[in-house]
């Protein structure tokens, strides 16, 4: 008897695990007329982006059926939030749009969202931690904080891609690590209308190519060791019309270190200077910079380097 109620005990674990397994599907959708009580499906499914989550299995996939405002979410597993081709929106009133808290083996990619602050949001995207974190197609604005927020010692690795973080009452996008590297590569990427729009700050590595930083109220670009060494290289990018520097490397207020390599930008009618450096900041040029019509011109203290140097 006790050997049959054993038995009876496994496979009722075992139904029950596989009932759970079933109810985790590797696509499911989203729509603007769903029902997070709904199972998600492409037929039936749900009304928001933190509904769908738990019904999608780790390295899924959510998709937009039609135009919505799918809510914020908070991430902690693989997966792909896809707006392409439709309005997939996610309005962030006084909280933040996404919040990526998944362990460090875990990829996340955001794609095709239009993540709305309403003014009073906390920041658009928040980075806690990660293996790597994609955003591409996406418009990130009006929050009362950053557009994007890194700040993962595990070493996690942002790409954004054509997508455009405007409006931000912080930083467009803030980096920083207190362990292993934050790195971050944008490409083609518009950063307008924010405090600084790139700050990479102690434990961060940035490269930045086809970008245009402009209108900012304070810096293009700011690389600060606030914490420890940080280093950007900005390639072929617009850099104008910020109320303080387009680029500025190095901070009075600490003496770490904040490398900063630039080629083939134009940078023009910045407020103050176009290229400066503080306590602790070094910028290397590769001397091919259109530099002009700034409040301060040229490349004071800046290093030229070349190919093969």
């Amino acid at each position: 008897m006790k050997k049959v109620l054993n038995l009876l005990a496994v496979l009722i674990f075992t139904c029950a695990f596989a009932s759970l397994a079933q109810a985790q599907a590797t696509r499911t959708w989203v729509s603007g007329v769903g029902d997070d009580a709904n199972p998600c499906s492409r037929t039936a499914p749900c009304k928001t982006f933190a509904g769908a989550i738990s019904k999608t299995a780790d390295c899924g996939e959510i998709d937009a059926l039609d135009p919505g405002g799918f809510g914020a979410v908070t991430i902690t597993k693989s997966i792909t939030l896809d707006g392409t081709g439709t309005l997939a929106g996610i309005l962030a009133s006084l909280t933040t749009g996404v919040i990526i808290n998944a362990d460090n083996t875990k990829v996340i990619t955001l794609r095709g969202l239009s993540i709305n602050g309403a003014c009073n949001g906390i920041r658009g995207i928040n980075v806690i931690q990660a293996k790597t974190v994609n955003v591409e197609d996406c418009v990130i604005f009006r929050f009362a904080n950053e557009g994007i927020l890194v700040n993962d010692a595990d070493g996690v690795a942002v790409n954004v891609r054509n997508s455009v973080i405007r409006d931000n009452a912080g930083d467009g996008v803030s980096l920083a690590s207190s362990g292993s590297f934050a790195k971050a590569t944008l490409d083609n990427i518009r950063l307008s209308g924010n405090g600084n729009g790139l700050h990479a700050k102690g434990g961060s590595k940035v490269t930045a190519r086809n970008c245009v930083f402009s209108n900012n109220t304070s810096n293009g670009v700011f690389v600060d060791g606030n914490t420890g060494l940080a280093v950007a290289h900005i390639w072929q990018s617009q850099v104008s019309l910020n109320g303080g520097n387009g680029f500025q490397a190095g901070n009075a207020a600490n003496g770490n270190s904040s490398g900063l390599t630039i080629a083939q930008n134009m940078i023009d009618r910045n407020t103050g200077f176009g290229v400066t450096t503080s306590t602790g900041g070094a910028v290397a040029t590769f001397s091919n910079n259109s530099i002009i019509g700034n409040g301060t011109d040229g490349c004071a203290g800046c290093t030229p380097v070349g190919p093969g140097n």
